[in-house]
């Protein structure tokens, strides 16, 4: 099948499109596990993503059939604060009855290769996903892909250095493993986003233009970045 165009979609806030992405993610897993059973949704770190996740916790769902990964992690010791999955866990995932077998941190304090290694093995007989949750950094970054660095065609996992934004040292799903999903949401809010918004709309070479799916791809995204 062809790879889809993105969709985009604006709303006049950031609370509109964590409400609005609120509802996707929500009747996303209700076709999923009506189909097959479970949900597998690939989480977005940042803060963007959080406000969706808080709003989560006061939905309700069929939790013990959701089944989450994670696009990106830091390497950081695991209780660190700046990790994705910790910031997951303590706005949504301790606050609902997820089976913690269902949730499938990068262990990335083992370092970025044996952490890269670990998880590739973990994802590969798991593809494709649901739904992925991506967000739009303000040079143009998803995940931890970033402008100017090498993005392996063949992985599904890579090691990431010298990162532009601390930490350094990262792990990252590649296009390949992010683009293989039945949809793909991304977030975009905030003023900051704006001139990444627009040269990624206008055909810039950028990290997120990377990411194509033969799913339903969806941009939402606050007039804040929208912009004119």
């Amino acid at each position: 099948m062809p790879d889809i165009s993105p969709e985009f979609q604006c709303f006049a806030s950031d609370e509109q499109v964590a409400e609005t992405a609120t509802r996707r993610l929500l009747a996303a897993a209700e076709h999923a596990i009506a189909e097959r059973g479970r949900f597998q949704l690939v989480l977005a770190g940042g803060r963007t993503p959080l406000a969706v996740y808080r709003l989560l916790v006061e939905q309700p769902a069929d939790w013990a059939s959701w089944h989450l990964f994670f696009g990106d992690e830091r390497c950081l010791p695991a209780d660190d604060p700046e990790r994705n999955s910790l910031a997951a866990r303590e706005v949504w995932l301790d606050r609902v009855p997820i089976p913690p077998d269902n949730i499938h941190p990068i262990r990335a304090e083992l370092g970025a290769e044996p952490a890269a290694a670990h998880y590739a093995e973990l994802i590969r007989d798991r593809l494709p996903w649901d739904l992925v949750l991506l967000g739009l950094g303000e040079d143009g970054h998803t995940a931890s892909l970033f402008p100017g660095h090498p993005i392996p065609d063949e992985s599904l996992v890579i090691p990431v250095h010298d990162a532009p934004k601390p930490p350094p040292e990262r792990v990252s799903l590649t296009p390949q493993a992010l683009g293989s999903s039945r949809a793909i949401l991304i977030l975009v809010t905030g003023r900051g986003k704006r001139e990444a918004l627009a040269r990624w709309r206008a055909g810039a070479d950028l990290p997120i233009a990377k990411i194509v799916t033969s799913g339903h791809l969806e941009v939402l995204m606050d007039a804040e970045a929208a912009g004119d």
